[in-house]
């Protein structure tokens, strides 16, 4: 069994209305990675990973790209302690 990592990201860019955090849960999900994603009030999109560490490297990858009708200026992340989370939400 693979050791579970967590990582908490902050994503900066053109983020919120335009799907991104609905096209990165599809890639959690295919990636079997749980946690969430949720728009913040400063129009920056908050992201919980969580799961293998190469599958969350993965999604981070994603994540840091964007889907292709958006742009990511920045992301900011952290490790994070594992908690109990269930698959992946959209916030």
């Amino acid at each position: 069994m693979h050791d579970v990592v967590a990582r908490s990201l902050v994503v900066r860019g053109r983020v919120q209305g335009v799907n991104y955090r609905a096209w990165l849960g599809e890639r959690a999900r295919a990636r079997g990675v749980q946690g969430w994603a949720a728009n913040a009030a400063d129009g920056s999109v908050e992201v919980w990973l969580q799961g293998a560490a190469d599958a969350v490297a993965q999604v981070e990858r994603a994540a840091r790209q964007g889907p292709p009708w958006g742009s990511v200026d920045s992301v900011q992340a952290t490790d994070a302690d594992p908690r109990e989370v269930d698959g992946f939400q959209r916030r």
